[in-house]
């Protein structure tokens, strides 16, 4: 694999907390950048394999008191705000 050198400018926090983070993983700076970049780069493509978990329930959809209301005004319901 080719590999080509370029200058990257960070902020001093970021490059801080990644040195820390590649010390406390026992892996380089390098590698981190580098696992950090093509992860970016697969998320960005849509080729991320993440899929989230179905975790909706059974049940018989709004009580018939809240249909017909919008969001706002059954979250200000269930939180007993006036509006």
């Amino acid at each position: 694999m080719d590999q080509v050198k370029t200058t990257v400018n960070l902020p001093d926090e970021l490059l801080r907390a990644a040195q820390e983070l590649a010390r406390r993983d026992r892996t380089t700076l390098k590698e981190l950048i580098e696992t950090g970049l093509r992860t970016v780069l697969k998320q960005r493509a849509g080729e991320s394999t993440f899929v989230l978990k179905d975790a909706s329930v059974e049940g018989n959809g709004v009580q018939p008191a809240f249909r017909g209301m919008r969001w706002e005004q059954i979250r200000d319901a269930i939180y007993q705000r006036s509006t």
